[in-house]
């Protein structure tokens, strides 16, 4: 979203060693104009962003119940004409009435299940008209994040939340309980952050191109950065390599239980690396901030038979009292 960032984001390529601006998550060039080729562009990303979202919802409603920031949530995926490079175009491209609409509801949410769909124009949201707030002439970022932030306002009072459309229809959703982060696909690149509160997957992320548990492994390493407060931990106890090492090491290890409660083979997490690992972790891992891709098939393949009697005696895999942790993560 064009902003520079000081905290330290989380890459399965590995950590990012400086700080730098995300630009690529604002970047949504759909097209200078109206046109068949930016249509199929869209659509082209859209099923991206589809993916993402449906895997995550999956993984934040899955593991809900022992996130201790859980909050409600309906799934739903906003986007602004005001973010993007030329917002009249895109407008006209996407036949849309007013600058902000639907982009994804999530398979089974709230949101989809109450019948929003893509590309839906937004007239209100609990009362409030997004599109009359203040923008910048283009690539604003802010007033999308003010939407998607009004929602969750309103689920944490009320627990649901009126939505009106600009064809004159209303959908209320009943928020269901969700771990506290989002996800969002990013610009050109084929990096996987992880950056506190936000799971970031690039464009050309090579996962897209696995099977749906195995890119559902990779989106729960990210995740699973973000539940185990590793970038506060990092704030804390310094940016050492050993200290990056560890966390990863966690974050790999958490993936199979992140995998199981959402419904996926936990032991996905283990064909994802052996997959990936080979490929895209050779130069990073021998700067040794993170183990060799077999030492980390090795680490996630020791959590499997823990994982698998939970899920035989309990039904679920409950990591919070049965992960062990090697770092000493604060609240």
């Amino acid at each position: 979203m064009n902003q520079t960032r000081s905290a330290p984001v989380f890459a399965l390529a590995g950590l990012l060693l400086a700080a730098s601006p995300l630009a690529a998550e604002a970047e949504h060039d759909l097209a200078s104009e109206a046109s068949s080729p930016g249509l199929t562009a869209f659509h082209a990303r859209l099923a991206k962003e589809q993916l993402l979202q449906d895997i995550g919802w999956k993984l934040v409603t899955g593991n809900a119940r022992y996130c201790v920031d859980a909050a409600p949530a309906i799934g739903l995926q906003l986007h602004d004409m005001a973010s993007y490079r030329e917002p009249q175009a895109v407008r006209k491209l996407l036949g849309l009435k007013g600058d902000v609409a639907v982009l994804t509801a999530a398979d089974g949410s709230p949101a989809q299940l109450a019948g929003m769909a893509t590309n839906q124009s937004i007239a209100a949201i609990a009362g409030e008209d997004p599109n009359s707030w203040p923008a910048q002439p283009n690539r604003d970022w802010q007033r999308i994040k003010r939407a998607h932030d009004r929602i969750d306002a309103q689920l944490a009072e009320t627990g649901t939340v009126a939505i009106t459309l600009s064809d004159g229809g209303s959908i209320s959703a009943i928020g269901v309980a969700a771990c506290a982060s989002r996800f969002e696909l990013g610009g050109d690149t084929k990096r996987a952050v992880a950056e506190g509160s936000r799971v970031i997957i690039g464009l050309d992320f090579p996962g897209f191109d696995y099977v749906e548990e195995e890119f559902a492994a990779a989106i729960a390493h990210e995740l699973a950065h973000n539940l185990l407060r590793h970038r506060e931990w990092l704030e804390s106890e310094g940016r050492k390599r050993r200290n990056i090492r560890l966390t990863e090491r966690e974050a790999d290890r958490l993936m199979p239980w992140l995998l199981a409660n959402a419904g996926y083979d936990p032991a996905a997490s283990v064909r994802f690396m052996e997959q990936w690992g080979p490929r895209h972790g050779g130069g990073i891992f021998r700067k040794r901030t993170h183990d060799g891709w077999d030492e980390r098939v090795q680490f996630i393949e020791a959590e499997l038979p823990q994982i698998n009697a939970l899920l035989q005696r309990e039904g679920a895999a409950d990591w919070q009292r049965h992960f062990r942790r090697e770092i000493n993560a604060r609240d």
